[in-house]
């Protein structure tokens, strides 16, 4: 049994991946609908939440449906590291979560993110003042290293344990791979195999099927799976890993009526949520996996995409549903 905490997780949980612009409330729900075990907000800026800035304190929004859920918080300032970290655990999540794997130039160039893995004694440091901010478990997503020549991952996970982290997310691969190349999760294995760690440890990376799923939890003896860009419109993934975990067999992908249904869900909380404009802007990603494999969809999903009208992309997904009658993917 896996637990963060007092948070039971199951024998072998799914995380759903933080990921920007993408692991809001709306999503969320999907996922959770459709068998996350634990989610994460998106990462949150530290200098936004102790500025009080709008986009940043908006992030904060979780819902007593999603539990257990994680707000992940990102700084390169240990003072505002830590003071970030304690008005997020006022919002009342169950994990407060510290992101040292974001990749992207315009947070890791800056010292935070995955740029943190360049300088360990601060990553320490930063997290031992934010175990002692908040007192509720804090977990760590990271990377391999920055490079090749700087993969020092038994050492990170052992002094973030040694100073209070109660799990770890690892993406298998360093901050220089992006998200290009083969994962190489042959590094977690080894993180598994050292005598010295006993937090749960959480693969992420490439992880995009069933197969793939019973594969690597088999091969690498991880705690459980953290699952992103696979999920991008298409929360199905954790219920279709879980099943083909118990049965050996793979769920039929879900029909044009399910695919329908559930982007009018998410649709219509992102609007609710986040305004028309921004809601309908932050759904476009979506809609690509919603309908992969249907023929000829191209020409809907570039409406669907420029589409600025709620209404009108309402009933574009209406005429999907009566042109794709029928069809299977």
């Amino acid at each position: 049994m896996i637990k963060i905490g007092d948070l039971n997780l199951g024998d072998f949980p799914l995380l759903l991946a933080p990921m920007e612009d993408v692991s809001d409330p709306p999503f969320r729900a999907l996922c959770k609908e459709n068998g996350a075990d634990l989610m994460f907000t998106e990462f949150i800026s530290s200098e936004g939440l102790i500025r009080d800035a709008a986009k940043s304190v908006q992030k904060l929004d979780i819902y007593e449906y999603e539990r257990p859920i994680g707000i992940q918080i990102f700084g390169n300032e240990i003072a505002s590291m830590r003071d970030a970290a304690a008005i997020a655990a006022e919002a009342g999540p169950d994990i407060l979560d510290i992101n040292y794997g974001c990749p992207v130039n315009k947070v890791a160039c800056k010292g935070a993110g995955a740029g943190i893995l360049l300088d360990i004694d601060k990553m320490v440091a930063m997290t031992a003042e934010i175990v002692k901010a908040v007192d509720i478990p804090v977990t760590v997503k990271t990377r391999l290293g920055w490079d090749d020549h700087t993969i020092r991952i038994q050492e990170v996970v052992e002094r973030l344990q040694d100073v209070g982290i109660q799990a770890i997310s690892i993406h298998a691969r360093t901050r220089k791979q992006m998200y290009k190349g083969e994962a190489r999760w042959e590094y977690l294995a080894e993180v598994k195999n050292n005598p010295r760690i006993h937090i749960p440890v959480f693969g992420n990376g490439d992880i995009d099927s069933p197969q793939r799923a019973k594969d690597y939890k088999n091969r690498y003896g991880v705690d459980g799976l953290m699952i992103g860009r696979a999920s991008i419109g298409y929360p199905w993934i954790f219920n279709e890993i879980k099943h083909y975990f118990q049965t050996g067999d793979l769920l039929p992908p879900p029909d044009l009526e399910e695919r329908i249904r559930v982007a009018k869900k998410h649709l219509d909380f992102s609007v609710q949520w986040k305004g028309e404009k921004l809601g309908l802007l932050e759904m476009r990603r979506h809609y690509t996996n919603y309908f992969r494999g249907m023929p000829h969809f191209k020409p809907y999903r570039t409406e669907l995409v420029t589409s600025e009208n709620y209404q009108e992309v309402c009933q574009l997904l209406d005429e999907v549903a009566k042109v794709f009658e029928g069809v299977e993917f």
